[in-house]
C-alpha cells in the first residue's frame, strides 16, 4: 500500500492516481515557480517606467531638448506638456543647461588663466558628444539618465 503524498489516502501499490484527489504518482509534478523578478542592471535607466505609446508618440518632441538647447526646451514645454516621457527628457535637458551655463560662467571669470578655458572647452564639448548620445538613445526609446550628469549629485 502507498500513502497520497497530497491527501494521505491509502492506495494500491500499483495505482498510478489518487482516486481521492487525483495526484498523479511518477509524474513529476509542477509546483508553480515563482517568477523571478527581472533586475535591473543600469539603476540610471528609465525606460521601463514609460509606456510604449508615450515614447513612440513623444519622441520627436524628445529630440528636441538635445538638439536645441534652451529653444528645444521651451518648444518641448509649450508642445508636449502632459507627456511623462518628454518630462524626464526635459529634465535632463535642463541639467545640461545648468552644468553647460556653470561652465560657461567659470571659463569668463577665469579667462585670463591658461588652463581653465581650455579645459572648460574640452568639457562643453564632451557634453555635446553626450547629448548626441542622448538623442539616438531617444532613437531607439531609451529613457537614460546622461554619463556625466548623472554624477553631480547637486542636480538631482
Amino acid at each position: 500500500m502507498k500513502t497520497c503524498p497530497k491527501c494521505q489516502a491509502q492506495l494500491d501499490d500499483n495505482t498510478s492516481f489518487c482516486t481521492n484527489c487525483g495526484y498523479a504518482f511518477g509524474a513529476e509534478q509542477q509546483q508553480p515557480q515563482p517568477q523571478p523578478q527581472p533586475v535591473n542592471a543600469d539603476p540610471f535607466d528609465h525606460t521601463a517606467e514609460f509606456d510604449s505609446k508615450d515614447i513612440s508618440d513623444n519622441k520627436v518632441i524628445a529630440m528636441l531638448v538635445y538638439l536645441l538647447g534652451a529653444a528645444g526646451i521651451i518648444i518641448a514645454l509649450l508642445a508636449s506638456h502632459d507627456s511623462p516621457y518628454v518630462k524626464f527628457h526635459l529634465r535632463q535637458a535642463l541639467k545640461f543647461l545648468v552644468i553647460e551655463t556653470l561652465t560657461v560662467l567659470a571659463i569668463t571669470i577665469l579667462c585670463w588663466t591658461f588652463i581653465v578655458p581650455i579645459a572648460g572647452g574640452i568639457f562643453i564639448l564632451v557634453l555635446e558628444v553626450i547629448k548626441i548620445i542622448c538623442f539616438f538613445q531617444i532613437c531607439s526609446g531609451k529613457a537614460k539618465e546622461p554619463a556625466i550628469i548623472k554624477s553631480f549629485g547637486f542636480l538631482r
